[in-house]
């Protein structure tokens, strides 16, 4: 493990962001610590979010039934990232406590039974997901036209979520080690031939017409699951600081519970979250059909697009919690955790600028229908306008995630998302005549409320006594 973060020059520090090699964040200049941790995390996930685009581009020439399809099982799907994002929450926070204590053997352990859950929980997911799959897409609103287009694709990514559970989870395991750079290796190269086999499986070759949309859910999982081959290969052969041995593969329930104890928040935590994001769909498409669905997704995938590199940031600043806490250095972490925040508002601020006023240029990319078109022209435009809030919500978030301390974040999500964001779009759409820009409005309001409480209960400091 490197000791040493005092890299000199622009070209050295890119250099050693993407070589992948952990690194003891405890000591040196912060700012470095950051840059090093999430120029690997934004490249990272700046190419998830590519994919993500790249897909929609694809699908979308199938149709707007297609499009919409695809929308209602991302949306439900959210809950399998919930899941993914919960346990790496969890793997991220109690590994790089470990990395901050210098207890190695302790941190692999964890990693060990972090695989081992996610396993039990992906499979339970695979059966009722597959079983349930066409009540799931008629509860989100679908059409029996729509229901029978993609049906197969709705079980496919339903059947095959254990390639996204354990690309997530074992990249959080990397980061809490202190190595983005090959969390983002993995994920490049899942992309990638997520990205080749798109066209290829969804219209064919030669003779070949191509699966299509089943051609879609196919080449996500190949992809996933190639990514997910190099991050077993490095955490059982690899050099760095994890290292699991096929030996030691067997349940320890005194970790496993300490491992839930903080997954279970963090789970709920998004799919609070996640949950919110699949009632604003369905409302969305009983207010408007399956134009308004169409174009809401585009949006979406849009708003993804740009700001999964933000998270990029938040996942720094967790590290950097984690791993400054297991060293006994509280107020190196909050330092880390502030400048991160300025870092992200001034991102997220550039961002609002490009949506509110490049907006049809990039909805036009993806669809020729004009109503398609004014519906996420529109979405892009109000989503966007509160990202230097959604920014700020992030960091906090995550830092407090990064401390172990995932049940604060969960009672902020419920009361901004459940209490606060579904309560308001329902009234905007069901008891005024303002039209789906109401609704798309509650987005950044509820955006910003999460951020001030976030903001309140970081400043006053008692993540900092957390254990883990």
């Amino acid at each position: 493990m490197k000791t040493d973060v005092n890299i000199s020059g622009f070209f050295p520090i890119l250099k050693a962001a993407l070589k992948g090699e952990e690194r003891d964040y405890t000591k040196g200049s912060i700012k470095l610590a950051i840059l090093l941790l999430a120029v690997p995390m934004i490249l990272e996930l700046s190419l998830e979010s590519v994919f993500a685009l790249v897909d929609m581009f694809f699908v979308g020439k199938l149709g707007q039934n297609a499009i919409a399809v695809v929308g209602y099982t991302e949306s439900m799907i959210t809950m399998v990232y919930s899941l993914s994002i919960g346990l790496s929450t969890a793997a991220t926070a109690i590994i790089a406590r470990r990395v901050g204590e210098k207890e190695m053997s302790g941190a692999s352990k964890a990693a060990i039974q972090a695989l081992l859950i996610s396993l039990f929980v992906s499979a339970i997911i695979s059966f009722f997901g597959v079983i349930y799959a066409e009540k799931m897409l008629a509860f989100m609103g679908a059409t029996p036209e729509v229901i029978a287009e993609g049906l197969a694709f709705t079980k496919i990514m339903f059947g095959f979520n254990i390639v996204i559970v354990l690309l997530f989870l074992i990249n959080g395991i990397f980061r809490g080690a202190g190595n983005a750079a090959l969390a983002m290796k993995s994920l490049w190269i899942a992309s990638i031939f997520n990205i080749i086999l798109d066209p290829l499986l969804i219209y064919g070759f030669g003779s070949w017409q191509g699966w299509g949309l089943e051609g879609a859910a196919i080449a996500t999982c190949i992809g996933r699951g190639t990514g997910v081959v190099y991050q077993l290969y490095h955490l059982f052969y690899g050099s760095g600081l994890i290292k699991i041995k096929w030996s030691d593969v067997f349940p320890d329930f005194t970790i496993i519970k300490s491992m839930v104890s903080l997954a279970w928040p963090a789970t709920f935590q998004f799919i609070i979250a996640s949950g919110s994001w699949i009632i604003l769909t369905r409302l969305v498409a009983d207010s408007g059909g399956t134009e308004a669905s169409a174009g809401y997704q585009i949006a979406i995938r849009n708003v993804v697009f740009f700001i999964l590199p933000a998270w990029g940031l938040s996942n720094a600043a967790a590290t950097l919690v984690g791993q400054n806490l297991g060293a006994g250095q509280p107020q190196r972490a909050e330092k880390s955790v502030i400048l991160a925040t300025k870092y992200n508002a001034i991102f997220m601020t550039m961002v609002s600028i490009i949506f509110i006023f490049l907006s049809p240029q990039i909805i036009s990319f993806f669809t020729v229908q004009d109503e398609v078109q004014k519906i996420g022209i529109s979405a892009l435009q109000i989503i966007g306008s509160g990202f230097i809030f959604y920014g700020i919500g992030m960091v906090m978030i995550q830092s407090l995630n990064g401390a172990g301390d995932t049940r604060t974040p969960t009672w902020i999500n419920f009361v901004g998302f459940w209490l606060f964001q579904i309560p308001l779009a329902y009234y905007f759409v069901t008891f005024t005549d303002w039209g789906l820009n109401a609704l798309f409005a509650a987005i950044p309001i509820a955006e910003t409320s999460i951020a001030v409480m976030a903001f309140i209960i970081f400043r006053q400091g008692k993540w900092k006594k957390v254990k883990v």
